[in-house]
């Protein structure tokens, strides 16, 4: 059994995992030591599991594309003063076999049972499927 746990989350904007790595780039994304983050409005309850070698796994127009390593979580506060918690991520961005995900808000917690499987290594860097091919692939379970 796995001892960690998994996030979700829709990437709200973002065309491919290859724009989500240009805007992680980005110095306004990233913590004071160049990490890659996301802040979030609410701080998971099951901090020590999603740490313990958890990910979050980027829904991308509509499909499971990606994940990262969630690495610590900080805290950062808005500007009226709200408490939020910033995701500190692996800059490393795996791409995974594509899986449909309908929309939701927030981020939700994955098992790692539910989690789709890694691209190998070898086909990280193929050519993108077109987004419709893609989106029916995954529809049917091909991918």
């Amino acid at each position: 059994m796995d001892n960690y746990l998994n996030l979700i989350k829709l990437s709200v904007g973002t065309e491919s995992v290859d724009n989500l790595a240009e805007w992680q780039a980005m110095r306004r994304t990233q913590t004071p030591d160049g990490l890659p983050r996301h802040v979030t409005r609410m701080w998971p309850k099951r901090e020590s599991e999603i740490l313990a070698g958890g990910s979050i796994y980027w829904v991308i127009k509509g499909l499971i594309q990606c994940r990262q390593r969630v690495l610590r979580m900080d805290e950062v506060n808005g500007q009226d003063g709200t408490r939020h918690c910033a995701l500190v991520l692996d800059p490393e961005l795996h791409r995974t076999h594509s899986t449909q995900k309908r929309p939701f808000q927030g981020w939700r917690y994955l098992n790692p049972a539910d989690t789709p499987p890694d691209l190998p290594k070898g086909r990280a860097q193929d050519d993108a499927l077109p987004e419709d091919l893609n989106r029916a692939l995954a529809e049917i379970g091909v991918i």
